[in-house]
């Protein structure tokens, strides 16, 4: 049998037949193909507005900008996350706080999250950026509350999320990411995430006013929309110091063919997870599903006493299973700033049992099958 990874993109002969057809056109770039990404994409979540983007990464610091942080401002985000989700907040001169998870879902916990604000004065913190780790929703209304209790603005970062969803306490349906309950979403399409562009990611929001700075921010802070009769085509105006964040038609393409499939896709992951969880219930312990939440599964993920050991029979077995995520406070650069604020006891016990099973639509049941008993055997 092939090696099995923990991740893999699936492109098929249409998304390949696609993108050829836009790298037959007169636009590889800044064309239409990235405006209609964009539109499917805001209804798939249920947003007003999507702006894509080089990657997730420049979402997050575009988000950051468009926010309003400024060097010296501190946010809140989790531990358990990519280091992103942490450097948007250093790229724009910010500090970055951490809270600890739930022990349960793996998710930023709302009560630590409210202790670290309220154990300093108003004012003290800026925004929060929690994660849908794995895929799972994290309650956004709940965090939405105590967000404007004190006055903060939130970013979610549903990078492993597109297709998972929660219901809110109306008993409303809600995507992640959809931006209701947050001032922006960010999405990621790398190819080991649902919907891969190679690279790429995009920014949800639902404000007009952080929309139009997105899209100011994304390609230089240039713009055309001054253009009085005293100019010709070729005038613009580079009104702030902006970024080339801007996503190519190429990528685009492959994004709107990738976002079809998700739906299904998001079937599959979860089929994958019901059979892992059936094989391993009872056995050992895996993230929970809190009522009302449905998880897009980017990562299944189990915890048991002897990781290492485990994580290299299954590479010796040629199961390339992974770790997510080294605890960000305890990595090097954020040892050296000494971003170490909370009690982090959750995160730092989750991290030494953590070990992610390979999920991916892909992935057959022969090859799940392998997966399952190796774990089980050892």
């Amino acid at each position: 049998m092939k090696p099995i990874p923990y991740g893999r993109q699936h492109i098929d002969e249409k998304d390949i037949e696609a993108v050829v057809q836009t790298l037959k056109s007169d636009f590889l770039t800044q064309g239409p193909k990235v405006s209609q990404f964009e539109e499917k994409f805001a209804a798939y979540v249920g947003s007003k507005y999507a702006v894509a983007v080089s990657n997730a990464t420049s979402g997050l610091h575009l988000s950051v900008l468009a926010l309003g942080l400024k060097k010296g401002d501190r946010v809140i985000t989790t531990p358990i996350t990519f280091a992103a989700s942490a450097n948007c907040v250093r790229y724009a001169g910010g500090e970055v706080w951490f809270a600890d998870i739930e022990p349960d879902t793996y998710l930023l916990s709302l009560e630590s999250t409210r202790k670290l604000i309220e154990s300093k004065p108003k004012g003290f913190f800026k925004g929060i950026i929690p994660v849908d780790f794995a895929g799972l929703p994290v309650d956004m209304e709940a965090f939405n509350v105590l967000a404007k209790k004190h006055d903060l603005w939130i970013i979610e970062d549903a990078c492993h999320a597109p297709g998972g969803y929660f219901t809110d306490s109306a008993g409303k349906k809600l995507m992640c990411g959809n931006a209701k309950y947050a001032d922006t979403g960010i999405f990621s399409f790398h190819p080991v995430k649902h919907i891969a562009c190679g690279e790429g990611g995009m920014i949800t929001t639902n404000s007009e006013e952080v929309y139009n700075k997105l899209l100011l921010l994304r390609s230089h802070g240039i713009t055309q929309n001054n253009m009085s009769e005293n100019h010709g085509l070729w005038f613009y105006e580079m009104q702030e110091l902006g970024f080339n964040y801007r996503l190519t038609d190429i990528q685009a393409t492959l994004g709107i063919m990738q976002l079809a499939k998700n739906k299904a896709g998001v079937l599959n992951r979860n089929e994958i997870a019901s059979r892992y969880k059936k094989a391993f219930g009872g056995k050992m312990k895996f993230q929970e599903l809190p009522e009302g939440r449905y998880n897009a599964h980017h990562l299944f993920v189990i915890e048991v006493d002897n990781r290492k050991e485990l994580y290299d029979y299954l590479r010796e077995q040629k199961i390339y299973a992974q770790i997510h995520y080294i605890p960000v406070h305890t990595l090097p650069y954020y040892k050296k700033i000494g971003y170490q604020h909370a009690d982090l006891t959750h995160a730092e016990r989750y991290y030494s049992r953590c070990i992610s099973l390979p999920m991916y639509p892909s992935l057959t049941d022969e090859e799940q099958e392998k997966v399952i008993k190796n774990v089980l055997v050892f």
